[in-house]
């Protein structure tokens, strides 16, 4: 939110009246209202919502289209200069035809310095190609030549990146559900991979994109082994943010900003640097929906989910989410395609279902979970899920279906071995001892499994670690 008025506020007259205009023109009144009172009044949100007469949910979808509608215009402005390059690099041929030697040398060199200002690599390779031929008969023909030779090799660098960073995150998923050690191995490997192509070439795209692993490595992977031996986290961070301040006019940096936004929300949780990470997290919430849709590219924006949990049982506010994600989740479509992001997703909605007790639509999203995914390449994803399950049905009372579930979680144990997954076994115990016939000191009992449930210290996806068990849940399960 806090972004959002920044932006507000830091707009040009001309483009904050343009903004407002488009607004009006759309029919979207309430939009422009918004806008203006947030640049011309010093307004609390709560008096804002009396002007508009909208509640919490609708205010904050709201403002986060009223942010959509001012990137969509910046980016456009943005753009246009852009275009206006690109047009030029498709026009090269014609300029080679209908202009004098002179005139078409003179104007690639120029073409060539506006490129390097917006670090346009790819089409830099058109221009040197071309250099290369006028210069066929010159001295200078080795120098583009090289010129040329260079900027292709860049280019397969950056495109073996681009997919490197694809697979990272896709291997990443799969590892957060198995916890499996050769993946973990798979991870460890590509990640040395990218800093070895970064190596070939000084080069801030490849700088950038090496670093929206590396840094999602060291936090979720290594856990800061490597902190020694690479550049300090924080000194990325603000050399990043270097690159971005001088190249605003490049679109995908434009869009990487909401990504190192996040890296940074991770970074100080990490290290439970909770009120820098707080200067983050309302900048990637407002783009919830955005993220989790188009991200999964450049990061691995399921982990967003897991964290908005945490922070709301640290704060002790989880009850809002389910509500929240009204607003947040309006426009977005999930891809079950991309397996693991899909189950954080259904079990994020399911967890915020649960706190605001509303467990029969927690229980409507994981059966939809498991009727749309097969789950036998992760049995302990699959015992993490069946114990949230279990618990909703064990809430309801509902003995039978209860039961089913329980059985299923105890010969998966017995497969895996509870020593694996002592805290799932540790769970199953308190629910088991909830629905027993026995009263007598049935609290007491919960209690003893309590602790040995309650292990915080796991990593990888593991929804039963929000469950909190407090004197809330107790009382409930003793009532039984």
């Amino acid at each position: 939110m806090a972004k959002l008025k920044n932006i507000i506020k830091q707009l040009s007259l001309p483009d904050y009246e343009a903004i407002h205009r488009l607004l009006l023109e759309s029919n979207a009144d309430k939009s422009a209202h918004l806008l203006k009172a947030m640049r011309e009044k010093q307004l609390s949100d709560n008096k804002i919502m009396e002007e508009l007469e909208v509640n919490s949910n609708a205010y904050y979808t709201l403002r986060s289209r009223l942010n959509q509608k001012i990137e969509e215009y910046l980016l456009q402005q943005m753009e246009s200069p852009r275009t206006d390059l690109l047009k030029k690099v498709a026009n090269i041929n014609e300029i080679i035809f209908t202009k004098k030697r002179a005139i078409s040398v003179a104007t690639l060199k120029k073409l060539e310095k506006e490129l390097l200002d917006y670090d346009l690599q790819n089409e830099l390779t058109v221009v040197y190609k071309t250099l290369k031929k006028l210069h066929v008969h010159s001295p200078d023909h080795f120098t583009y030549s090289q010129a040329y030779n260079k900027h292709v090799g860049f280019m397969l660098v950056v495109d073996k990146m681009e997919d490197m960073l694809a697979e990272y995150f896709k291997k990443f998923g799969y590892y957060s559900l198995s916890g499996d050690e050769t993946d973990k191995m798979g991870l460890t490997f590509m990640h040395t991979e990218m800093l070895n192509s970064c190596r070939l070439y000084d080069s801030r795209r490849l700088y950038i994109y090496q670093n929206c692993a590396s840094i999602f490595h060291r936090l979720f992977v290594e856990e800061d082994r490597m902190e020694d031996e690479n550049e300090a986290i924080e000194d990325i961070l603000r050399n990043i943010d270097e690159i971005f301040d001088s190249y605003k006019l490049d679109s995908i940096y434009y869009h990487l900003e909401l990504v190192f936004d996040f890296l940074k929300l991770e970074y100080y949780n990490h290290h439970k640097v909770y009120k820098k990470a707080e200067k983050h997290f309302e900048d990637v919430n407002e783009h919830t929906g955005m993220l989790l849709a188009n991200y999964s590219l450049f990061t691995y924006p399921a982990q967003f989910l897991n964290s908005k949990i945490e922070r709301a049982l640290r704060l002790g506010n989880e009850h809002t989410l389910y509500e929240e994600n009204i607003g947040v989740f309006e426009e977005f479509e999930h891809d079950p395609d991309d397996t693991p992001k899909y189950i954080n997703y259904v079990m994020y909605r399911a967890i915020c279902c649960y706190y605001a007790e509303k467990y029969q639509e927690a229980i409507k999203w994981i059966n939809m979970l498991m009727n749309d995914l097969t789950l036998k390449k992760f049995p302990f994803a699959a015992l993490e899920i069946k114990s949230v399950l279990a618990l909703q049905y064990c809430l309801l009372n509902e003995q039978d279906l209860f039961n089913q579930v329980m059985n299923s979680i105890q010969r998966q144990l017995r497969i895996l071995g509870k020593d694996t997954c002592e805290h799932i076994h540790n769970f199953c115990k308190i629910l088991k001892i909830a629905v027993s016939d026995a009263k007598k000191e049935k609290a007491q009992k919960i209690k003893s499994y309590v602790s040995r449930a309650d292990d915080h210290s796991r990593k990888l996806f593991s929804p039963t670690k929000y469950i909190k068990i407090d004197e809330k849940l107790l009382n409930k399960l003793c009532a039984l």
